[in-house]
């Protein structure tokens, strides 16, 4: 049921601006991701142009520096290796990224009704969750919210809201 002096129009609205914030969340978390994987790719970039021109300058000037034929395919060979290594590495570290972004640990289980601060409505009492946690903004704390019934119970307060 509403509380008293709310209306369904103004649970609406919330429900929207918070749809609307979630939206903003999930572009933003896009944008960060995009934006690591082009400085990841950038590095990734430097780092292979570097490495396969050193492997070139060993190829083409091993007789002018007088290295021996056998070290300089091992070098070659070596450098060749450390490239894909680096590749290796750029890639996992954007497949990470953008996991982690995916699926972020404190968001995994929350949604719309179990981050709402109101009660369930009429014939959902067996939709409320057994625990909600409360995702404030920066700079708090984080806490768990136990609800039982419709009765929640702040560990951090020990006093109990609807």
């Amino acid at each position: 049921m509403a509380a008293s002096g709310e209306t369904r129009p103004e649970a609406a609205t919330v429900r929207n601006e918070f749809a609307l914030e979630r939206y903003r969340y999930i572009l933003q978390q896009i944008h960060a991701v995009n934006e690591n994987a082009h400085r990841f790719l950038a590095v990734y970039q430097t780092l292979a142009t570097t490495l396969v021109g050193a492997a070139l300058a060993l190829f083409v000037g091993y007789r002018k520096w007088d290295v021996a034929s056998d070290t300089a395919r091992s070098g070659v060979i070596g450098l060749l290796v450390l490239t894909t290594v680096v590749a290796a590495f750029t890639i996992t570290l954007i497949v990470v990224g953008a996991l982690a972004s995916l699926f972020p640990l404190q968001h995994r289980a929350c949604s719309v009704r179990s981050m709402s601060r109101h009660g369930p409505h009429s014939g959902q009492k067996s939709s409320w969750p057994q625990a909600q946690m409360s995702l404030p903004g920066p700079g708090h704390r984080r806490s768990i919210t136990t609800c039982q019934g419709g009765t929640c119970n702040s560990p951090t307060t020990g006093s109990s809201s609807s």
